[in-house]
């Protein structure tokens, strides 16, 4: 069964919620099943290495995943209005996918959390579109047809699914966030079934 790979970072759980909706969704189109996977920390001086695989969550991401998924949608939380450093780390390191074509044609889209409602959401998510147009991918984001997005009063773009955490960082998704992010994942996944060959 084909997989569409739902690539995340998090730190405080919020973005690893949204990526179990947007499983979810994923799971909903016959057909298509999702690939949860995660990246590893960065730090400015490498002590230790990380661990071969995480002691809980997603396992690590492997180049061989963006080469078997159909679809891929990135998640990573808000830093200044812009993807984390492990996400962008991971993303700077796929020179040879890029040279080779491994993302071309397969859909994408984007997902994140911040602590407050204007804590950078859509320059994040229009920022982490970027490297993914390079790679040819082809975006997609959530239509004004899902009634969630004009009802949500808090996380939820057209750019693609979000989540205010709050200043205490609660991973909790409201309903219409939980919602839009399984919309995301089943657009991701319904649009991968169409660019089959």
């Amino acid at each position: 069964m084909p997989d569409i790979l739902v690539l995340y970072y998090s730190r405080g759980g919020s973005v690893a919620r949204l990526a179990r909706q947007i499983a979810r969704g994923i799971g909903e189109v016959e057909g298509m099943q999702a690939r949860l996977r995660t990246v590893p920390q960065v730090a400015p001086v490498t002590e230790v290495a990380s661990p071969p695989e995480p002691e809980v969550g997603a396992p690590y991401v492997d180049k061989q995943d963006l080469r078997e998924c159909v679809g891929l949608l990135v998640g990573s939380p808000t830093r200044f209005g812009n993807m984390s450093a492990p996400m962008k780390h991971f993303i700077d390191g796929l020179g040879s996918e890029w040279a080779s074509g491994t993302l071309v044609g397969k859909p994408a889209a984007v997902f994140t959390s911040t602590a407050t409602m204007h804590g950078g959401q859509e320059s994040t998510l229009l920022t982490m579109l970027l490297p993914l147009l390079h790679h040819g991918c082809v975006i997609a984001g959530i239509p004004y047809t899902e009634p969630a997005l004009t009802t949500t009063r808090s996380g939820g773009t057209p750019y693609g699914a979000s989540h205010v955490a709050g200043t205490q960082d609660q991973p909790e998704l409201t309903d219409e966030e939980a919602q839009l992010a399984r919309a995301l994942g089943k657009r991701i996944a319904q649009l991968a079934l169409r660019l089959q060959p």
